[in-house]
């Protein structure tokens, strides 16, 4: 008796064992090259927490040349960062079948930034600038909303080749950015920290950084996708307050041009964009239908949807966020703060 007791017992911890070893492959396709604002997947990658979750994580990075989106669909990918809510509206309309499992920042970064003492002191003040610096796909975007909600005109705008120069040649000039890198940038290449116009703040009400995927993998392997996002939460607890080294250093060798000082600096500004609003007593990630709701009607507002013509409950599901996941590790790092 005693031995099958003891037999029994050496079975079950080799099946333990067997079942900790297994991990399942997923992949994270980013949508921009490696940087802070990705720093919680990389966190979560470097200091084992996907692998305590039962996840072997590939972070695939985007870039200039790099379009990720077509390969969610085609399941090269598992989950794909997407800017805002935008793409998953467009994925309803083209009756792409993806999903949205979470918000990272609930805050959308998208910002216009300005000379100081150019008597833009509001974003109200940006509708007189000669010149706003846009690439094509801000124009035919948030910018139509700008218009409608706004005035802006588009005798305005002009192409934005990516470059600070021409900011930095027109002190008149407006330009299109993230909170988390043109300020910076800015401040680095010529010293002066330049006025940030958030788009959020002026009821632009998208979430940012979104993470989609497939609806057949939330239909047939949800465990796979709540632990992907659950463990992303935790990594972002961490990144956000706790020791980010590991992950920092996998950032700047996927992106050398990443520094320390940017690093540092960039910090502040994703605690406010990621860990506010509803993640406050949510858990970062967290979605509110209602906001969705309202995003999805400023769209059609500004012409970029008819009425109708999606449904924006389609767009995402809060069966993965919501519950708090992750405060816990947030109070432990910030002593309850």
């Amino acid at each position: 008796m005693r031995k099958k007791l003891f037999l029994g017992l050496g079975l079950g911890m080799s099946l333990l064992a067997h079942l900790a070893a297994a991990q399942d492959k997923v992949t994270l396709a980013t949508n921009w090259r490696a940087q802070p604002g990705h720093g919680g997947f990389y966190q979560a990658l470097a200091d084992g927490t996907y692998r305590k979750f039962g996840l072997d994580v590939t972070i695939q990075q985007g870039g200039p040349q790099v379009n990720n989106r077509p390969m969610l669909p085609a399941g090269r990918v598992d989950f794909l960062m997407s800017g805002n809510m935008l793409l998953p509206f467009d994925n309803l309309k083209a009756g792409v079948p993806t999903v949205v499992v979470a918000a990272y920042f609930q805050k959308d970064p998208q910002i216009l930034i300005a000379h100081p003492g150019q008597g833009y002191e509001k974003f109200t003040d940006l509708t007189r600038a000669p010149t706003i610096l846009m690439a094509k796909d801000g124009q035919i975007s948030y910018f139509q909303w700008m218009k409608k909600a706004y005035g802006f005109r588009d005798e305005q705008v002009r192409p934005y080749n990516f470059s600070l120069s021409q900011f930095l040649a027109d002190k008149k000039a407006v330009q299109q950015g993230y909170a988390t890198s043109e300020p910076i940038s800015v401040e680095a290449q010529a010293g002066f920290k330049p006025l940030a116009f958030s788009l959020a703040d002026a009821g632009w009400s998208t979430y940012g950084m979104v993470i989609e995927t497939r609806r057949d993998l939330v239909g047939k392997e949800p465990d796979l996708v709540r632990r992907f996002v659950e463990a992303s939460n935790i990594g972002w607890y961490n990144y956000l307050y706790g020791d980010r080294t590991a992950a920092d250093k996998l950032i700047r060798e996927s992106n050398p041009d990443i520094t320390p000082e940017y690093t540092a600096k960039s910090i502040p500004i994703l605690r406010e964009h990621i860990d506010s609003g509803d993640a406050l007593a949510k858990g970062i990630g967290a979605i509110d239908p209602q906001r969705i709701k309202d995003f999805h009607a400023k769209t059609v507002e500004a012409g970029l949807f008819t009425a109708g013509q999606i449904d924006p409950e389609a767009s995402y599901t809060t069966q993965f966020v919501n519950k708090g996941t992750g405060l816990d590790v947030r109070r432990q790092l910030t002593g309850g703060k």
